[in-house]
């Protein structure tokens, strides 16, 4: 195991005792052997399975076999989660021949930021998890089930699953992936397109007919965001079945992988001898794997919040300083995009998160002793890939080396000697920036801030041509507490024009980015927040500001003492709080934790 790797891992379990030691306490003291339900009075098992069928009845009143809950983000508007329609009856299915029943125990919100981008509903969005994390709860605290399955691929809705799931530790959890869309027009063709729409050389029918060849069937969407970085995590910390991330939805291998994954989760219940609680698959080493991989595979910067809040419901205590000192030992071996031209599709062609897998434990760059749902405990089943042969699913070894070294490259020949992520410091506060997609000239810039408090006042700016300069975008009071951290990515083609000009551009903010933002150097996620006071909300129109993303220095270059004079000033923005339901979603934003400790309301480390 490389030393850094060590050391971060046992500095988090050291600072993470106290609370880990006490979630496991409570976690392990809920656990037995029987049936959940065993402990149930009549009239309430009664209303648990009064729907069910009379097989089922009287499965379920036995104190033999196990019942296993789905929890389902199905709807049929979003690509990502329509393929999710048919899986509860192929996993009831399965179930039931493997000698177990399954219900459907809640569904669960699942918004897109691809619809809600630079809309009033994305102010949502964030908070959207934590609601998928309660939700989830209410949907697992009837308390009939003796293990889990959880059928979410986005944003918000993998993390919140998870998060949900983790207070119900005491059960195996399998999460089953829906996979992506065949590949459609290319990304990059498509940011060219939408770069053409901002300064008018196409029209609305034109960029309408590239986005829609783009985003184009079911399945998720194929740029390396946030969603997918969400299906390697889950691979990385050992939660999917090896190999099945990204396999396409619609197809026999995906059907057949949905199929096991039913199966293998009765394997795993307490009822057997083989007992796999998630809150033991959760651990610390698989919480680094998770960091590795995003590290490794240049992903999105919105898991420096998602696996923070992942890591507190199970008792671990996760900060930025750790993917900081992480990401100055993994070595970006995947060109995905925005880092690159491929798509998920492509990665998975070239040999996947199995090949990635087996270049990082061949190197000591990734925990192996790690419990996941695979039959054998560690992380070499991940080095496997499932298979169809004579209709029969199996797994084999992967490839020795990537089928296409210029997406999936190798420790010795990395397209970066260094993580994409990295953690920003100065007298701005503490932030994350992303330079896996941003080329070597345009990592440091400095430049006179222009001051925003709404992304609609930047855009203005650009149609009225005056941004026509060097400068730095300064947008504020985009926090948690603010306005719920809308996503800022309806930024990007019109920066990303102005770069293409020649101009020294970037961004700075106490919002966040999507995560698929690319090219354009951005600061995000600065804390303190404006909306608490942050150093952000004293910057001035005028005032030099300096980011460096190779050494994480952001600085206004302002003489010492007027800066720490100056009053922060106030919101100058339009109200946020009202419209689209914002309204009900103040408690969210009156509760929010910072982005460093997981921009979550939930409170889950005192």
């Amino acid at each position: 195991m490389h030393p850094t790797i060590e050391k971060v891992t046992n500095e988090i379990i050291e600072r993470s005792h106290p609370t880990r030691s006490a979630y496991l306490k409570y976690i392990d003291g809920i656990a037995k052997k029987d049936p959940i339900r065993s402990g149930m009075g009549c009239g309430n098992l009664a209303h648990g399975f009064a729907a069910c069928s009379a097989t089922e009845k009287a499965d379920l009143t036995g104190n033999q076999k196990a019942n296993i809950a789905i929890i389902t983000s199905y709807n049929d508007m979003l690509s990502a989660h329509q393929p999710y329609k048919d899986a509860p009856d192929l996993i009831k299915a399965a179930i039931r021949e493997a000698g177990g029943v399954a219900q459907v125990a809640g569904g669960v919100p699942a918004m897109c930021d691809g619809i809600t981008q630079g809309q009033a509903g994305m102010e949502l969005s964030l908070f959207s998890r934590d609601l998928i994390a309660m939700t989830t709860a209410i949907g697992m605290s009837h308390n009939m089930f003796d293990g889990a399955l959880y059928l979410g691929v986005c944003d918000k809705i993998v993390p919140g699953l998870l998060i949900g799931a983790l207070s119900f530790g005491h059960l195996p959890a399998i999460f089953i992936p829906a996979g992506p869309m065949p590949s459609g027009m290319t990304n990059k063709e498509k940011a060219r397109a939408r770069q053409d729409y901002a300064v008018g050389k196409i029209g609305r029918a034109e960029l309408l007919a590239a986005e829609s060849a783009s985003y184009h069937s079911a399945g998720t969407c194929t740029f390396y965001g946030t969603a997918n970085s969400n299906q390697m995590m889950m691979e990385l910390m050992g939660l999917h079945l090896p190999g099945s991330s990204f396999i396409n939805p619609y197809t026999p291998l995906r059907d057949e992988l949905t199929k096991a994954a039913a199966k293998q989760v009765l394997k795993f219940t307490a009822l057997g001898d083989d007992y796999r609680p998630i809150a033991h698959v959760v651990c610390e080493k698989a919480i680094v794997n998770a960091v590795i991989g995003l590290l490794a595979t240049g992903g999105s910067t919105n898991h420096t919040m998602h696996l923070v809040a992942i890591a507190r419901a199970s008792g671990i205590v996760l900060n930025w300083d750790d993917f900081d000192n992480l990401s100055k030992v993994i070595p970006q071996l995947a060109k995905i995009y925005p880092n690159g031209p491929a798509d998920v599709n492509h990665f998975q062609a070239a040999g996947g998160l199995g090949v990635l897998i087996a270049e990082l434990l061949k190197h000591g760059l990734l925990h192996q002793d790690i419990l996941t749902v695979a039959d054998e405990r560690g992380m070499s089943s991940y080095s496997q890939e499932p298979k169809l042969i004579n209709d029969k699913l199996v797994w084999e070894a992967v490839p020795a080396a990537s089928l296409d070294p210029e997406v999936l490259s190798s420790v010795e020949k990395p397209f970066a000697a260094g993580g994409g992520l990295h953690v920003m410091h100065g007298n701005l506060g503490r932030g994350i920036s992303k330079l896996s997609a941003v080329s070597e000239d345009h990592q440091i810039v400095q430049a006179p801030a222009i001051v925003f408090d709404d992304q609609e006042e930047l855009l203005a700016a650009f149609k009225r041509g005056e941004l026509e300069k060097d400068f730095i975008a300064v947008i504020r009071f985009q926090g948690p507490r603010a306005n719920g951290m809308p996503e800022l990515h309806k930024l990007t083609p019109p920066l990303g024009v102005l770069q293409d000009k020649g101009f020294k551009v970037a961004l700075v903010t106490d919002g966040r980015m999507s995560g698929a933002s690319g090219k354009v150097p951005s600061v995000i996620h600065l804390c303190p927040e404006c909306e608490m006071g942050g150093s952000l909300a004293k910057v001035l129109n005028g005032d030099i500001i300096s980011l460096n993303l190779q050494t994480g220095d952001i600085n206004v270059l302002v003489d010492e003492a007027e800066f720490n004079a100056r009053v922060p000033l106030p919101n100058s923005a339009k109200n946020h709080h009202y419209g689209m339901g914002r309204e009900m979603f103040g408690g969210f934003r009156l509760g929010a934790s910072s982005a460093e400790t997981g921009a979550s309301n939930l409170f889950l480390v005192d």
